[in-house]
């Protein structure tokens, strides 16, 4: 995955941010920002590398292009970055930039601050960088003690696919009429992006594998019996993936933000009725398309005793599935038809919009029974009370919200349909009063799920068959799978500076994810950013 655009001239310590509106002063007194006190700035470290893996601010200078004085410059970047000025109530609101996580010395998170001023504390030597994403600096000479902390409230929109998760802050202001309301604003917006179907996928061939194993080396044997008990709470892989990581993330923010509670929008599916495409009442639950005969019946019923693929009549016919059990389709009754002998074996496991591209009339009469998938709605099903319970461990308050209420919060708003957004607008808010949303970070920590390698020691072909034989070692030369490193490539096709993440050879040249493709690297013309956390990142824009 592609990790940060490449080319942009930078602090060599930092990655690139988006940049400020203006030249903050990050030790201006009286800002409302916690890391804008005013301290005197302390001597730049003598060296690079610190006990926490952290590197200081040298090579960077406080810019002083402005003319401006440090309250007004300030004001223009609080103002123009979406946030509400505490000098001037009356606020439009709009799109700013992601804060930046803010540490104290001894590694306990404040407020987080503006990119500019955590630019200007790093360039005054008074911070050092903590950790590179998500980008995290750590003061050099403040303890919390000497801090006055806001919280912040941590937001999140669970998925099937993806979850939303966002920082925010809430605080009292004058409107026009000078009644008070409750203005929020995004601070971080973070999408993680689950590999459930991945794990899915695996299991389905493991299974596959072990059963070829089982059925060609040996002589018959029965089944193993499936009436092995669970322990309670029990969850499939996929789908105990999806309330792992969203609790690592949320563990992850409440350790670089000062985070007092968490809101989290808990929905339940109604399943049946999503599967008729209406509002169901009373008795008609109890009666769904089976009621009171059986799936041949019903089938032989439906398509009149003939092949749906052929018409033919008065030949054995096979129940078949429209989406193939192997490309995950499900034994709905939606999902089944009848076929002769010849034309369940044509079809095989192919899909059945390639099985009858050349009969456009007669595809269109089988999609058409199609019903939408379940599937996600199921796991959100299953996951929603175990991930509300996993997150009360983080020792903060958990409230939950229904989807409707994030829905009118979200339309009333005018924000767009995303997993960042909706986890924004979770929550309570009194639109009668005067509550609004003004603020939502422009830019989008996109974190997807990678895993942190494997257990197998052969690559099998797709017959399961081993092909290649694994390194035993995962570490070469120093690098590690999904590392993240900066390579410096001297000269060649590739020349220049390039930030990603790698997959290690045992050879030494690496390959690495860049903007332009993958390419090859040399582990001598690597350096270390960050260890590889199983995760991968890159950024997006918010619509």
């Amino acid at each position: 995955m592609t990790t940060f655009p490449a080319g942009e001239q930078t602090h060599q310590a930092v990655l690139p941010q988006q940049p400020a509106l203006e030249s903050v002063r990050a030790d201006t007194p009286g800002s409302r920002d916690e890391t804008a006190h005013g301290h005197p700035a302390t001597a730049r470290g003598t060296g690079r590398e610190h006990g926490r893996g952290e590197t200081d601010g040298r090579g960077t200078r406080p810019r002083r292009r402005h003319a401006k004085n440090a309250a007004t410059a300030a004001e223009a970047a609080e103002n123009g970055s979406g946030d509400a000025s505490p000098h001037n109530p009356p606020y439009a609101g709009g799109i700013g930039a992601s804060r930046v996580f803010v540490l104290s010395k001894e590694g306990d998170p404040l407020t987080p601050c503006h990119p500019a001023r955590a630019r200007e504390l790093l360039g005054k030597g008074r911070a050092v960088v903590a950790r590179q994403v998500p980008f995290t600096i750590r003061l050099k000479d403040r303890t919390r003690a000497e801090s006055e902390v806001d919280g912040v409230q941590l937001r999140i929109d669970p998925g099937s696919k993806g979850t939303g998760l966002a920082l925010t802050d809430e605080k009292k202001e004058l409107d026009e009429q000078g009644a008070a309301v409750t203005v929020r604003r995004g601070l971080v917006a973070v999408e993680l992006q689950h590999r459930g179907d991945q794990i899915h996928r695996s299991m389905q061939q493991r299974a596959g594998y072990r059963h070829r194993r089982r059925s060609a080396n040996c002589r018959y044997r029965k089944p193993r019996s499936n009436n092995r008990t669970r322990p309670t709470g029990w969850l499939p892989p996929s789908m105990r993936h999806r309330v792992d990581t969203t609790y690592s993330q949320a563990a992850r923010l409440c350790r670089y933000a000062p985070v007092t509670d968490i809101h989290i929008e808990r929905v339940a599916f109604d399943t049946h009725a999503i599967s008729e495409g209406r509002a169901l009442i009373a008795c008609e639950y109890q009666q769904g398309t089976l009621a009171g005969t059986e799936a041949r019946a019903y089938l032989r019923a439906k398509w009149n005793n003939a092949c749906a693929y052929c018409d033919a009549t008065g030949v054995p016919l096979n129940i078949d599935h429209l989406r193939p059990r192997s490309r995950g389709g499900s034994n709905r009754i939606s999902n089944l038809v009848l076929a002769c002998a010849p034309c369940n074996q044509a079809k095989n496991n192919t899909p059945v919009e390639i099985f009858l591209a050349d009969q456009p009339d007669r595809l269109a009469k089988i999609v058409r029974q199609l019903r939408t998938p379940l599937q996600d709605a199921a796991a959100m099903n299953a996951t929603r009370w175990q991930l509300t319970e996993r997150l009360s461990d983080l020792g903060r308050p958990v409230h939950a919200w229904s989807g409707g209420c994030t829905k009118w919060n979200r339309s009333a708003m005018g924000l767009s349909k995303t997993h960042t957004l909706d986890a924004l607008s979770v929550g309570r808010l009194d639109h009668e009063s005067g509550d609004v949303i003004v603020r939502y970070p422009g830019q989008v920590l996109v974190v997807r799920a990678t895993g942190r390698g494997s257990y197998a020691r052969t690559t099998p072909d797709r017959f399961g068959f081993p092909r290649l034989r694994r390194a035993r070692a995962k570490q070469h030369f120093g690098y590690v799978t999904g590392d993240l490193v900066r390579a410096d490539v001297p000269t060649g096709k590739w020349a220049g500076a390039w930030t990603g993440r790698i997959s290690v050879r045992a050879r030494g040249q690496h390959s690495m994810t860049t903007p332009e493709g993958r390419i090859n690297v040399s582990h001598w013309n690597l350096k270390l950013l960050q260890r590889g956390d199983g995760y991968g990142y890159s950024t997006r824009p918010e619509p």
